[in-house]
Formats: structure tokens, sequence, C-alpha cells
């Protein structure tokens, strides 16, 4: 085997691994309603999410520690409880929110109390929403770009839009940017 031929096999091997581990993790169940250019308009089942407030744009990564220590035993029965994706931050507010979906095999009685009063536990009723798939690096250009391209598509269709939008990421950080899949959703009325 050549060296050139060596490194396309790894590469690929890496690839696939790193395909594999996002596919393998749980992901909250919908179904797909319509479909126009670009633009997938989803029907969620209710869920249970973990809720953290950001103090502000730049505080990802706090948001997600807290988020990650209440998964990771920071409870009430120091339980583990499965990841899932995506990781969701809610978009243009004052007091933007992270959140964590949780496995959809618990019901809120099942689920610890959070040790960190900053993390809550809440009930999300089921909905409609309108999503843009985009992948890379989710910079602020590039998610202000998607944004107005799905804000555009949904008033081009009439489609009323409820609330604010959110980012939804998918994949573990060290993900190569070609194989990231990120999404900005947005509640809607449901089209008739």
């Amino acid at each position: 085997m050549t060296t050139k031929s060596k490194t396309t096999f790894f590469l690929a091997l890496i690839i696939s691994g790193f395909s594999h581990m996002a596919s393998s993790i749980e992901e909250p169940l919908y179904e797909v309603v319509l479909e126009t250019g670009d633009v997938e308009i989803r029907r969620y089942e209710p869920a249970i999410q973990a809720v953290t407030v950001l103090p502000g744009k730049s505080s990802s990564s706090e948001g997600f520690r807290r988020l990650a220590g209440f998964i990771f035993g920071g409870n009430e029965r120091e339980q583990e409880i499965s990841m899932t994706a995506p990781v969701q931050e809610t978009l243009g507010v004052a007091t933007p929110t992270m959140a964590f979906t949780l496995p959809a095999q618990y019901s809120m009685e099942e689920l610890p109390a959070p040790s960190n009063s900053q993390v809550t536990l809440q009930d999300v009723p089921a909905r409609t929403v309108a999503v843009v798939t985009f992948s890379g690096w989710a910079t602020e250009a590039r998610i202000a770009r998607y944004e107005r391209q799905l804000r555009e598509a949904l008033k081009l269709n009439a489609i009323e839009t409820l609330g604010n939008s959110s980012l939804n990421q998918y994949n573990p950080p060290w993900t190569l940017p070609f194989l990231r899949r990120n999404e900005i959703m947005i509640e809607v009325r449901q089209p008739s």
C-alpha cells in the first residue's frame, strides 16, 4: 500500500468513525410535514429539556458546562443521563438560553433534580418548526445568513412564525467542518 493510499484509507476511517458516532446519538422525534426549497417544516413530539440561561451571547461554553454537568451526574441522584443532539441556543433575545433535549425514555417524574440551580427541567409540548440546515462552523455571519434565508422562505410561503429562532448543533467540537450539521429552527403555525 502506498503512502497516499494509506493516508486516504485512514482519513476515510476517521470520517466514517465520526459519522457513526454522530448518528448513534439520540435526537428528538419528528416527522417532515412539508418541504419547500431548502426549508423543512417538521412536527416534533413532546420532549423534556434541561435548560440554562446564558449571561450573554459569548457564554455558550459556560452554559454547555452547566448542562453537561447535569447529565454527567450533577444531580440529586448523581445519575448519568445519555447525551443527545442537538445542543440548542436561542437567537435574537437579550437573555439567550441553551438546552439539551433529554432522552425520550424519561418522564419528568423519573428525572433527578439538577444540583446546579441554574439548570431547570422543562416540558416542551409538541410543536411545528421550520428548519434550514447547513454544514461548517456556525459563525455569527453564517447563522445570520441562514436565519435570514429561513425567514425569507417562510414569508414567501405565507407561513407564520411563532417566537424566536434557535441555533441547533449536532456534532462534537472535533468534527471536521464539512461533516458538521447545524440547523436554524423557528416555531411556526402548522401550514394547512
